[in-house]
């Protein structure tokens, strides 16, 4: 069987936001629960990370998940998901919690590159603003793509560039260094990330819709 996990990266204290975002409400639920539903459409398996603080309450809410306590920061969360998926899983997806709106087509459309033969896959999307440099120089915006998560990972790539520890805002970028094959899929303008209050108002139009 070749089983398909997520994990869904959820630990962050929200410094920017005010507090822990992937607890506000949206629609009947919460930034993490939506985020976690829409992971188990696909996955035979789903590993949330969590603050150290949030386990035990999370685990009796999402019964049916493992739930983990996080890292002081991301990687180190990432990796503390890695060790709570089974090891003969051969496919795992990565996601931010702060993404309550990735479409089930996506995770799909990622899935579908991982059976290609490809070591990550990352989903994209055009930059609509005008870019510019730290010095006001104008960048051709249309070389530049937008990174959205669920990112997917041959299982034994994500665990080889991981094993020494490293930092990164981006797993992909790791697979990448080390010389690992990385596809580009499409994502979606909708799938945007929680940062700010605001940008929480926006998800909840969207998903009122």
């Amino acid at each position: 069987m070749h089983e398909v996990w997520v994990i869904i990266v959820g630990a962050g204290s929200g410094t920017r936001f005010g507090g822990p975002k992937q607890y506000e409400r949206l629609g009947d639920a919460t930034v993490l629960a939506q985020s976690v539903r829409g992971a188990e459409a696909v996955a035979d398996g789903v590993v949330i990370v969590v603050p150290p603080d949030r386990v035990e309450v999370d685990a009796a809410v999402f019964a049916d998940a493992a739930v983990v306590a996080g890292g002081e920061t991301r990687s180190a969360s990432v990796r503390a998901g890695l060790a709570a998926v089974p090891d003969q899983v051969e496919k795992i997806l990565v996601h931010d919690a702060a993404r309550p709106l990735a479409p089930e087509r996506l995770y799909r459309s990622v899935v579908a590159a991982l059976d290609e033969g490809a070591d990550a896959v990352v989903p994209v999307v055009p930059v609509s603003d005008t870019i510019c440099d730290v010095k006001g120089n104008p960048v051709d915006r249309s070389e530049l793509r937008a990174v959205q998560t669920p990112q997917g990972f041959a299982a034994a790539s994500l665990r080889a560039v991981h094993a020494d520890r490293p930092e990164a805002t981006d797993d992909v970028s790791l697979v990448r260094a080390a010389g690992g094959k990385v596809m580009v899929v499409d994502g979606f303008a909708r799938n945007r990330k929680i940062t700010d209050p605001d940008d929480l108002l926006a998800a909840r139009a969207v998903f009122d819709t």
